[in-house]
């Protein structure tokens, strides 16, 4: 498994924090990852850890978008995008093996494969404003 499906993966189990308690979120990542086939146990824990350490990580993260994203709040996002972003500051900020081009260029790609046709350039915006702050 690459890393940009690993990546997508993640983002997928990140999207849910919206809808369920954060507490709840480390059985619903066991539960999501046991029905990945093609995933070994390696790719899983990283997987895995990734997202824990983006919960964790959430209120720094969030405070980070509503500064940039001028005349948005995270409370009024596209959920989609904002799963996006926080997946991208997390690998912005906190994931030291990860270029900032490539977490932002993959961002724009998750933003068009899953947001609206004003998702990418949402996306691309705000982590433009990220990277210049």
């Amino acid at each position: 498994m690459l890393r940009k499906q690993m990546r997508e993966h993640v983002f997928r189990l990140l999207f849910q924090i919206e809808f369920v308690p954060c507490s709840e979120m480390p059985e619903r990542i066991e539960l999501y990852l046991a029905q990945l086939e093609n995933a070994n146990d390696e790719k899983k824990t990283y997987m895995k850890e990734r997202c824990l350490s983006a919960i964790d990580n959430v209120k720094e993260i969030d405070a980070l978008i509503n500064e940039k994203a001028s005349g948005w709040k995270t409370s009024r996002m596209n959920k989609v995008d904002l799963s996006i972003l926080r997946l991208a500051i997390f690998e912005m900020q906190y994931d030291e093996d990860i270029p900032v081009g490539v977490a932002i260029n993959e961002a724009v790609e998750l933003a068009k494969k899953y947001s609206g046709d004003d998702g990418p350039a949402f996306v691309n915006g705000v982590l433009a404003k990220v990277v210049t702050a």
